[in-house]
């Protein structure tokens, strides 16, 4: 039983003023493996007064003593990598293909950022004025469940890539991780306030960072309904906001596709973190002409994936975070039937043989329109949805027909007519044929799927205030 009594505020493990416990459990087991002590109000003020101390010394740091930092903590990171994966798998319980990917992720946005910071241009000329990208001052974050070392990586990164200081409020479902987390960027030894870190609820602690004067910028990554209640907090001071909120991301396949190569990114893409993925790609699109051929070869690969705690290498689906996400995403999985949708594979309830653990059964719909809720709604789980069009132009349509657009996909073989789709496409992102991204290429969403961007330039400048000075 792991019991956490204590947040991170100047540089230091301290006991938060809050008493309230939150209890943490094994989702593969469904038993509780500790709990955490939350931070309250006074917590969020004492760590934004700690940041708000550190912030004048961290604003005057060269690009090399950044990188430097960054560098760092990469190192850091990289050296406690199975400590890391040991935490993500009790308490969060993703497949071994998404541990492989996040524990280095983590490491890496560090270098990322280190490298972007060398490339930057902090100081420009532009006529007769010299142009000074300075840090927007405090910042704070927010950061979900689904990759909670992650994200708060990437966010730290950042804010030290502008010069400022931060105060992060993570998900107190993923509080062990974050203790360990904790544990090896301490190590770090970065400047006493620099990063401050409070759990607690977000109508508590993380309404106090989205509303407090003394934050200059929030970025935040989780739900489109919590976006919208930060940037309403937000407004009152005039917050430079980052949002990165859900998604419902279409996979277009084409009708050159083959198949061979394209059911295996449908299923990486559709099934990403056990389908508790922003971008994943929820809603494939078929060709009527291909449609039959194309069901028969998904409900046969969708049949073969195997459900099961990460300590089983053989699993491609883990479980869902908590009872109460595994009964919203049962709840889905019985609106697609009532709405009409054919049950092509899965269903509602545990796979077989899986008697505990928020497990679901690896569901697709065939018949779906997109007008059903299970077309336009993020289930955050593994569920697909399939969707049939005539021509190119009715795909590109019934893509862009949704609030979100975080992550879009493209399948096919004609590399132009791919491009061609993809600029045509209302997303921040756009995935041919499951290509991989390149770290500093920026990522965020259109629509209702946020606003602003991260990583690589893009995401430094949004930490960053230009400062023109003529004469």
């Amino acid at each position: 039983m792991k019991i956490i009594e204590q947040i991170y505020v100047d540089g230091a493990f301290v006991a938060p003023h809050g008493d309230e416990r939150f209890a943490l459990f094994n989702p593969a087991t469904e038993e509780k493996i500790g709990e955490v002590r939350l931070g309250d109000n006074r917590d969020a003020h004492a760590a934004i007064a700690a940041a708000k101390r550190a912030f004048p010394a961290m604003r005057q740091t060269t690009p090399a003593e950044r990188i430097a930092m960054l560098q760092t903590l990469a190192k850091a990171v990289a050296a406690n990598a199975d400590a890391l994966r040991a935490a993500m798998t009790i308490e969060y319980g993703a497949p071994q293909s998404f541990l492989a990917f996040s524990v280095p992720h983590a490491a890496n946005v560090f270098d990322v950022a280190a490298r972007t910071v060398a490339d930057y241009a902090f100081t420009r000329r532009i006529g007769n004025a010299e142009v000074v990208m300075e840090p927007v001052g405090v910042a704070a974050a927010i950061t979900p469940w689904n990759s909670n070392i992650g994200f708060i990586c990437t966010k730290l990164a950042t804010a030290i890539a502008a010069g400022t200081t931060i105060v992060i409020k993570p998900s107190e479902m993923s509080a062990i991780q974050t203790q360990v987390l904790l544990e090896v960027l301490h190590e770090a030894r970065l400047p006493d306030g620099v990063l401050n870190v409070v759990n607690g609820y977000g109508h508590v602690v993380g309404a106090e960072l989205s509303r407090h004067p003394d934050i200059a910028k929030i970025t935040f990554t989780g739900s489109t309904t919590t976006g919208r209640e930060i940037l309403r907090n937000a407004a009152e001071s005039f917050k430079r906001v980052t949002l990165e909120l859900g998604g419902k991301g279409p996979q277009i396949l084409l009708d050159d596709a083959d198949l061979d190569r394209a059911i295996p990114h449908v299923l990486a893409s559709a099934f990403r973190n056990s389908g508790q993925a922003c971008i994943a790609g929820t809603r494939l699109l078929v060709p009527k002409r291909r449609h039959t051929e194309v069901i028969s070869r998904l409900a046969q690969a969708v049949s073969a994936l195997r459900p099961g705690p990460s300590s089983d290498p053989a699993s491609d689906i883990g479980p869902m975070v908590s009872a109460r996400q595994w009964e919203r995403v049962q709840a889905y999985i019985r609106l697609g039937q009532e709405e009409g949708a054919t049950l092509l594979v899965g269903g509602e309830g545990r796979p077989e043989g899986l008697q505990r653990g928020w497990f679901v059964r690896p569901t697709v719909f065939s018949g779906v329109t997109n007008d059903m809720r299970i077309a336009r709604e993020e289930v955050f789980g593994p569920v697909l949805s399939v969707l049939s069009y005539e021509t190119e132009a009715e795909a590109i349509a019934i893509a862009n027909d949704t609030e979100y657009g975080l992550q879009s996909y493209v399948l096919g073989t004609d590399a132009e007519r791919m491009r061609s789709i993809a600029r045509q496409l209302e997303a921040g992102r756009v995935v041919i044929n499951e290509t991989p991204a390149d770290a500093q290429a920026p990522f965020g969403g259109f629509k209702q799927s946020g606003i602003g961007r991260e990583f690589g330039p893009f995401g430094l400048d949004a930490f960053l205030e230009p400062k023109a000075i003529i004469g």
